[in-house]
């Protein structure tokens, strides 16, 4: 069977039924992965008798497949009474997978503020909290906004891990068509061709931030 591009463009309305489940599911599995990275982090450095505990959670949460911890929240915690949509464990789970990653960014952001910052907030006489908050948080951001970025791109590219699960994302609508016409080329192209699109607008507007926060010098 030849690969017919009129078919593929005439099957682009329904593939695009899933584009908006796959750009929400990237935002809020962003900002999961982004909130529970950083909480990582900063509980690991909150106290040494713990900090080997939140390694190992680090560790094993980089160490193990995205697609078995999605598996795992879906198919097995209902042995245990708890069951969530799927698009909720969804969202989860890519937050929860890319929270191991995003902490150790957190983590390289922190250490390049420099000491001495963190020595004259203490001399001042702020808790703990307060210096995380008022002089590491505000200096560490611009510091992550780079590798930040890179990971939401990575979160958008694994939106299709959750098709296994039926949420009806771009792959999800993709599958729907190829089983209805039984044609699979198709369809996996028009998903190709989205994701590169949207690859392609999200990191523009990512050298976009970059340039404003000062991180790239800008092109002539």
């Amino acid at each position: 069977m030849n690969f017919n591009f009129s078919f593929a463009i005439e099957i682009v309305p329904r593939v695009l039924e899933g584009i908006g489940n796959t750009v929400m599911i990237a935002i809020i599995s962003f900002i999961g992965a982004a909130a529970l990275g950083l909480f990582w982090e900063l509980l690991r450095r909150s106290h040494a008798t713990i900090r080997p505990v939140i390694q190992f959670v680090i560790d094993a949460i980089r160490s193990t497949p995205a697609l078995v911890q999605i598996y795992f929240l879906f198919f097995v915690l209902p042995y245990y009474g708890l069951t969530l949509p799927a698009l909720l464990v969804g969202s989860f789970g890519l937050s929860f997978y890319y929270s191991g990653y995003m902490s150790e960014v957190f983590k390289a952001g922190i250490d390049a503020v420099p000491a001495g910052q963190s020595e004259a907030a203490q001399s001042l006489g702020l808790s703990w909290a307060d210096m995380i908050r008022f002089v590491i948080l505000p200096q560490m951001l611009r510091n992550v906004a780079a590798p930040l970025g890179a990971y939401s791109i990575s979160i958008l590219k694994s939106t299709p891990l959750l098709a296994v699960i039926s949420v009806p994302e771009l792959l999800g609508s993709a599958l729907d068509v190829a089983s209805d016409t039984y044609r699979y080329a198709e369809p996996m192209f028009d998903v190709g061709v989205l994701f590169l699109a949207m690859s392609l607008v999200a990191v523009a507007g990512i050298t976009q931030l970059e340039r404003r926060l000062g991180l790239t010098a800008p092109s002539h």
